[in-house]
């Protein structure tokens, strides 16, 4: 009985530090930044109704103009794909020295349909990051950029826009990129890809990812913790990047960079993902808000070191 006992705890032991290296948990939070505004959750639906509305045409410029608004420094990033005109839209923040600090979202669409929460929602929180910004003193580097193509045909190529972005500073000291990726969507049921995962994580959507690889836990766990400084419920999931890379982070990983990616879950909580449904109605404008709180904490507190 002892021997069977003595394994029992063995084997328990061993599922908890398994599920502790996949989660990430943290005990304290970030406190959101003294004295700083807080992104407006009317402001973020109207950049998603503008952008579903539009089917991104006429994007670029509508990024390029709030950029230009909340003080970034805006310039862009032209390239052809597959014979087409294509442009990241890039606003830069704070002039000290050292390591770039990188944070993107795709704004185009599948199939030009409204994508709202894939990935209207990312985009409309940058625009709230940017604003955010503005009135900060950073003493690293930021850049917000808006990627074009990230949708099929162009997803896992060369001519991604977060590809060409990534490529472009393979000279530079980049300290991490934090993505975007589908941050609008909120359920009361959360479906999981595998039973054990059901067992790890809640059953309710009513949370926001963070996921990456080993090498970004540092990153994902700052990130968590701003998030929870900003009242926004967050769990992580750490495992290999190859299970990981369905959106821009993919192209910085590449390159040997801590990334992470902030995420809804997409299809395991949006049944509306890639469908005419995923409409600016089916979002939570108030917990985005919460979201572009949290990673704008994360990034005054990662540009103060």
């Amino acid at each position: 009985m002892r021997s069977i006992l003595r394994i029992g705890v063995a084997v328990a032991a061993i599922l908890l530090l398994a599920a502790a290296a996949l989660r990430q948990p943290v005990l304290t939070s970030i406190p959101y930044p003294d004295a700083a505004p807080h992104a407006d959750p009317a402001t973020l639906e109207r950049h998603v109704r503008f952008l579903t509305a539009r089917q991104r045409h006429g994007a670029a410029d509508y990024i390029a103009n709030a950029f230009r608004a909340a003080g970034g420094d805006v310039s862009r990033q032209e390239f052809i794909a597959r014979g087409k005109p294509s442009t990241n839209v890039m606003a830069r923040f704070g002039h000290g020295s050292g390591a770039l600090l990188v944070v993107g979202a795709h704004y185009d669409a599948f199939r030009d349909l409204p994508a709202a929460d894939d990935n209207a929602s990312g985009v409309a929180a940058l625009l709230e990051i940017a604003r955010l910004l503005g009135d900060r003193k950073l003493e690293r580097p930021v850049v917000l950029v808006a990627f074009d193509n990230e949708e099929p045909p162009y997803f896992a190529s060369e001519e991604m826009g977060s590809f060409v972005h990534a490529a472009s500073l393979a000279r530079q000291p980049v300290a991490g990129m934090i993505s975007l990726e589908m941050i609008g969507r909120y359920t009361a049921d959360q479906t999981w890809g595998s039973f054990v995962l059901s067992l790890l994580y809640p059953n309710r959507g009513d949370f926001i990812g963070v996921a990456g690889g080993w090498n970004d836990r540092a990153l994902a766990r700052t990130l968590k913790r701003s998030l929870c400084g900003a009242g926004m419920k967050s769990v992580s999931f750490t495992g290999p990047r190859d299970m990981l890379d369905a959106s821009d982070q993919r192209n910085y990983w590449a390159r040997g960079w801590p990334a992470v990616m902030i995420t809804d879950t997409a299809y395991l909580r949006n049944e509306n993902y890639h469908t005419w449904r995923d409409t600016p109605e089916t979002l939570d404008y108030r917990k985005m808000a919460a979201v572009a709180d949290g990673v704008f904490g994360g990034i005054v507190h990662l540009a103060a070191k």
